[in-house]
C-alpha cells in the first residue's frame, strides 16, 4: 500500500510540474507535419467546478437506501460540489432475485421523484448512477439498470439503460447472472452537457469495453461516468486499473460512484469511488466506507492534455475503422430514400442503422426476398468506407436472422451483384437476402439464374402495390421494436 500511494504522489507532483511549466514539444500531427504544441493559460488562481462522488451501503429498504444518500448529496453540497455522483442501484440492493422485480419502480415512481426533489432542494445536478426501472410493457419479471442525470432543477436531461449485463461466475467470489433479471439496453446515449462537462453515460461493466468508452470520447464526452456496484474479487483484481486506462485511453476524466460493505447476507461490494483525470492520475478516492470524495474538473488540463498528446487525429483510420455508436434511427425521419435513382417509400423499409438502410422488394424471386443498401450512394462495392462495409454486413446479420425465423426457412442466400457484368441493374450497392429451402429449386444454384433476370425488361404492372410492400414491412418491423 505504501508503494502504491507513493506512485500515486509521484503521479500527482509530475502533473503539478507540468501544470506550472508549459512544455513546447513537438508532435506531428494527422498529415506528418511537425508543429509547436499550442499553449493553453493555466490559472491557478481560478476557481474550478467540484463534483461529489458518493460511496455508500444500498439494502433491500428504499426508505434507508434514500435517507443515507440524501445526507450523502448533503455532505457534497457543503463540500462545494455543483454536481454528485451517486453509485448503481441507488434505490435498493434485493435480497434474492424474486424481490428485484418486486421492488422496481416505473421512472415516474416514487424513487425518481424523490432523487429529483433532492436535486432540486440543494441545488445540484444529480447523476443517479442507475435504478431498477420496471418496464412499461413486455417481461415483466426482469427491469432495466437505468441511469438519470438531474438537473438543479429536477428535471431529467439524461436516460440511459446498462447495455453490458454482468454474466459471470467469479473466482472466490458471487455467480451472477445479471441478464436473468434486467433487460439489456440498446443504445450509447450521446454526452450530456452538465456544468463540469460533456458527460458520457455507462454503468458498472461497460467499463471493460473500451469501444463504448471511444465511441463516447467521439461524441464529445470530457467525463465519463462509471456507476457501479463492484465485487470485492473483482474489485481488488481490476478496479483502478480499468479505470484508469479508460481515461488514459479516451483522454477524458473518468468518475466512478461505488457501493462499499455488506448488502445483504450473500452480497457485498469493493467500494473505493474514485475521479481520475485524463492523465490517469487518482485524484480523488474513498477508501472503505460510507462517505463522499471530492474532486475539481479542470477542462483547461483536460484540453491541454489533449493538445499535448493529439491521439484522435493520430489514428490509422486506413488500417481501422472509428468507433462510432449504433443506434436505431426513426425510419419515418423522410417519406422517400433513394436507391440509385429509384424513390423508395419510408413505408417499405423494415430497418435502418445509421449507415444502412433494409427494404422489401417490388420484384422479389422468392417470398421473403428483400434488400439492404447504404444509405450513401455508392455505385460500386469498393466505393464504401470501411466503416460502411462494416454496417452493411452487420445490418445483413441482423435482417437476415429475422428472415430466416419470420418465413420459416432452413437457409438463406445472401449476394451482391457488384456490377453490370454482375447483372447489377440498380447503380447502387445492395445485398439481396432470400430466405431459402429444399427444393425451392430444381438445382440450388438456379437461384442465381433468376435473379439475374428477375427485374429485367418487367413491365411496371408485374411490380407489387405500395400497399403490399407496406404491409410485408410493417409486419417486418416489428421483429426489430
Amino acid at each position: 500500500m505504501r508503494l502504491l500511494s507513493c506512485l500515486k504522489t509521484r503521479c500527482h507532483l509530475q502533473q503539478f510540474r507540468k501544470s506550472l511549466h508549459l512544455t513546447n514539444s513537438n508532435y506531428s500531427d494527422k498529415k506528418g507535419l511537425t508543429g509547436k504544441t499550442p499553449k493553453v493559460t493555466m490559472d491557478l488562481a481560478a476557481v474550478k467546478p467540484t463534483v461529489g462522488v458518493v460511496q455508500m451501503t444500498s439494502t433491500p429498504d428504499k426508505q434507508a437506501t434514500v435517507a443515507q444518500l440524501t445526507a450523502l448529496v448533503e455532505r457534497a453540497k457543503k463540500r462545494g460540489a455543483t454536481v454528485v455522483f451517486v453509485p448503481e442501484s441507488a434505490d435498493y440492493i434485493a435480497e434474492n432475485r424474486a424481490q428485484v422485480p418486486e421492488l422496481a419502480e416505473p421512472i415516474d415512481g416514487w424513487i425518481v421523484q424523490q432523487y429529483r426533489q433532492l436535486a432540486k432542494r440543494f441545488d445540484v445536478w444529480l447523476s443517479l448512477g442507475s435504478f431498477h426501472e420496471k418496464p412499461r410493457s413486455g417481461d415483466v419479471s426482469k427491469v432495466h439498470n437505468t441511469q438519470l442525470l438531474i438537473d438543479s432543477s429536477g428535471d431529467i436531461k439524461g436516460v440511459y439503460r446498462k447495455v453490458h449485463l454482468f454474466d459471470v461466475d467469479v473466482p472466490g467470489g458471487p455467480v451472477i447472472h445479471e441478464s436473468d433479471f434486467v433487460i439489456p439496453g440498446t443504445r450509447i446515449e450521446a454526452p450530456v452537457p452538465t456544468p463540469v462537462g460533456n458527460v458520457g453515460m455507462a454503468i458498472c461493466y461497460d467499463m471493460r469495453f473500451p469501444e463504448m468508452a471511444i465511441a463516447l470520447r467521439n461524441q464529445g464526452a470530457d467525463i465519463i461516468i462509471y456507476p457501479s456496484a463492484f465485487t470485492v474479487p473483482t474489485g481488488m483484481a481490476h478496479w483502478e486499473t480499468l479505470l484508469r486506462c479508460r481515461a488514459i485511453e479516451t483522454q477524458c476524466y473518468v468518475i466512478a460512484a461505488a457501493q462499499v460493505g455488506k448488502h445483504t447476507v450473500k452480497r457485498s461490494s469493493y467500494g473505493h469511488a474514485m475521479v481520475v483525470d485524463p492523465w490517469g492520475c487518482i485524484i480523488a478516492e474513498c477508501h472503505d466506507t460510507i462517505d463522499v470524495c471530492i474532486a475539481e474538473i479542470d477542462l483547461n488540463l483536460l484540453k491541454k492534455r489533449r493538445l499535448e498528446m493529439p491521439v484522435l487525429s493520430h489514428k490509422r483510420l486506413d488500417l481501422y475503422s472509428s468507433i462510432n455508436p449504433l443506434a436505431k434511427v426513426n425510419l419515418e425521419a423522410q417519406n422517400e430514400y433513394n436507391f440509385g435513382g429509384h424513390p423508395v417509400k419510408s413505408s417499405s423499409l423494415f430497418y435502418c442503422s445509421p449507415l444502412s438502410f433494409a427494404f422489401v422488394n417490388r420484384k422479389p424471386v422468392l417470398p421473403g426476398h428483400v434488400l439492404i443498401s447504404p444509405l450513401r450512394l455508392a455505385e460500386r462495392f469498393g466505393d464504401l468506407t470501411p466503416a460502411e462495409v462494416s454496417d452493411l454486413f452487420q445490418t445483413a446479420q441482423t435482417v437476415s436472422k429475422v428472415i430466416e425465423k419470420h418465413y420459416n426457412s432452413t437457409s438463406l442466400t445472401i449476394t451482391i451483384q457488384d456490377g453490370p457484368d454482375a447483372g447489377q441493374t440498380v447503380k447502387h450497392v445492395h445485398l439481396h437476402i432470400l430466405p431459402r429451402k429444399a427444393d425451392d429449386f430444381k438445382n440450388s444454384d438456379d437461384i442465381y439464374e433468376k435473379l439475374e433476370k428477375h427485374d429485367k425488361n418487367v413491365d411496371k404492372s408485374q411490380w407489387r402495390t405500395e400497399e403490399d410492400m407496406a404491409q410485408e414491412a410493417a409486419i417486418l418491423r416489428a421483429y426489430f421494436n
